[in-house]
């Protein structure tokens, strides 16, 4: 098996093996998954902005010529230097024929990064790039508070900033579920604190656009856990955070609304961790186990109603805007008595 360790993967991407000229970067982050194919081919060529280094191809042009993926990655550059091939393969494309040919045709003087989404232990092309001697597969799952927290440290030293402690631990809270976007969170937030010798929990509320779905997500998991007393303390401080009623209520329903669809595809035989994955956006690894227990014990035809229910509240704080905070509450009070009672 020639799966990238996780403690090996950095290393590789920085300074790829030229023994494993093949190599297929998967996983549900797409951002990172971007970001380290194109690590990878920063290391493999000169110039990537070159097309007689860099030659592009869509996973589906190779489906229906499995032969071409073998012609190009054996072109010679036409000004010589190193020569890439970045392969992006679709959600529905079928590489496994491309891959098997170059594999069975002698070993390219060339880089070729193919870039998937998230592929199942069985899936061909992953199967076939972790069984081969000269192919390596590298996974990308979401970052984990680690990771996170060394990127935050990492773009916190590139801009020569320093951050507060509480405030690294509510950033760390607002990123995960994609490399990419979590990166450009902490650099955007890193422009905003430009001047100042350190960043503050005020900066990152201030900045980073997930700070209002943090505030609720406590808030939201108390409700559905049916913990009141929780429940009132997240209310009480979401309030604080100036979020409005009306949006605490909306922010639920959306839940809800994607609660419902995770309930359905698993009902009709999804995965749970698929019907997980596809929420939008990602689920922070820290609720995973809550909102895991709530697609256990919410049926889909409760979620129905309750997102009725929420969308009535929704619309009755927008009537009623001097009522709006106990129209909310009641809202999510509600929620709590249902889950408590488990109708």
């Amino acid at each position: 098996m020639v799966a990238l360790k996780t403690a090996d993967i950095d290393a590789f991407v920085s300074r790829p093996n030229p023994a494993r000229p093949i190599v297929l970067v998967f996983g549900p982050d797409t951002g990172l998954v971007r970001e380290r194919a194109e690590a990878i081919i920063r290391a493999s060529v000169d110039d990537p902005t070159d097309p007689f280094m860099l030659a592009r191809l869509e996973g589906d042009d190779l489906a229906g010529d499995p032969t071409r993926l073998v012609e190009e990655a054996n072109t010679m550059p036409l000004f010589g230097g190193r020569r890439a091939v970045w392969v992006k393969a679709g959600p529905r494309t079928n590489l496994a024929p491309a891959v098997e040919a170059l594999l069975a045709a002698p070993s390219p003087d060339c880089r070729v990064v193919i870039e998937a989404g998230d592929l199942k232990r069985n899936a061909p092309l992953r199967v076939i790039c972790e069984r081969a001697a000269s192919a390596a597969a590298i996974a990308c799952y979401p970052d984990n508070e680690r990771d996170l927290a060394r990127l935050i440290d990492d773009e916190m030293h590139a801009a020569q900033l320093t951050i507060a402690p509480d405030a690294k631990e509510i950033l760390t809270d607002l990123l995960g579920g994609d490399r990419l976007a979590s990166r450009s969170e902490v650099r955007k937030l890193a422009l905003y604190a430009r001047g100042k010798e350190r960043v503050e929990i005020d900066d990152v509320l201030a900045v980073v656009s997930d700070a209002s779905t943090l505030a609720t997500d406590g808030l939201i998991d108390a409700a559905f856990a049916g913990r009141p007393r929780e429940l009132d303390v997240e209310f009480g401080k979401t309030r604080a955070a100036a979020t409005a009623p009306g949006s605490i209520v909306a922010t639920a329903l959306r839940y809800v609304g994607q609660m419902h669809k995770a309930r359905v595809a698993i009902d009709q035989g999804a995965d749970p961790d698929e019907a997980l994955r596809a929420f939008i956006p990602p689920i922070h690894f820290r609720r995973k186990s809550e909102v895991q227990a709530a697609l256990r014990s919410w049926t889909a035809a409760r979620l129905a109603r309750l997102m009725s229910q929420l969308a009535d509240a929704v619309l009755e704080t927008r009537r009623q805007p001097a009522v709006a905070e106990s129209i909310a509450q009641r809202a999510l009070l509600s929620i709590v008595t249902s889950a408590r009672r488990k109708e």
